[in-house]
């Protein structure tokens, strides 16, 4: 088909530029809940967006840096509490709790990274659900610290998205009680 440069090889430079999460490539040129969905470490997570109403405003235009805790981050809160979560009378809780891993912003790690050392070694982080997080480093590992003074750290940074980028991490940020 004459004019058409939408190739495998530019679809597979696309995916190769972005760390694979979960087992599935992660699109440069896909939104965060495309990318989100072919995850197989993400499926509660998934879910749980689905259960918040969330998809369509993580499906927009952004810019949105999603902290993304893994199915093992949600199995280690207290036994039920997911199931609680997903149920539709706590639907607004819920919604608080998925908003707390999401910043107004499209921060990759190295950004983070330089706030942090202009800050002089921490850095106050406000989330979509208003909570503030704070950030800190260690060599590669940015390690964020919620509310309830959980330490969650990225596993995975900087997996680009056309609408901002993800950041995969092993803990459920919380807001404060």
């Amino acid at each position: 088909m004459a004019g058409n440069t939408n190739t495998n090889t530019d679809t597979q430079q696309i995916a190769t530029s972005n760390p694979m999460v979960g087992g599935a490539a992660m699109f440069a040129d896909k939104n965060i809940v495309e990318n989100a969905v072919n995850s197989a470490d993400h499926t509660t997570l998934v879910a749980a967006v689905k259960a918040a109403g969330l998809v369509e405003t993580l499906s927009g235009e952004g810019p949105f840096t999603v902290f993304a805790p893994t199915n093992d981050a949600f199995a280690a809160l207290p036994e039920g509490t997911v199931e609680t979560l997903l149920k539709p009378e706590n639907k607004d809780q819920l919604t608080k709790i998925l908003t707390c891993h999401v910043v107004g912003a499209d921060a990759m790690a190295m950004a983070i990274k330089g706030m942090i050392d202009d800050d002089g070694g921490s850095h106050v982080v406000p989330t979509l659900g208003g909570c503030m997080l704070d950030a800190t480093y260690d060599g590669d590992t940015i390690t964020l610290t919620d509310e309830q003074d959980r330490m969650i750290h990225v596993t995975i940074a900087d997996v680009k998205q056309s609408n901002g980028v993800i950041h995969v991490v092993d803990g459920v940020i919380l807001p404060g009680m």
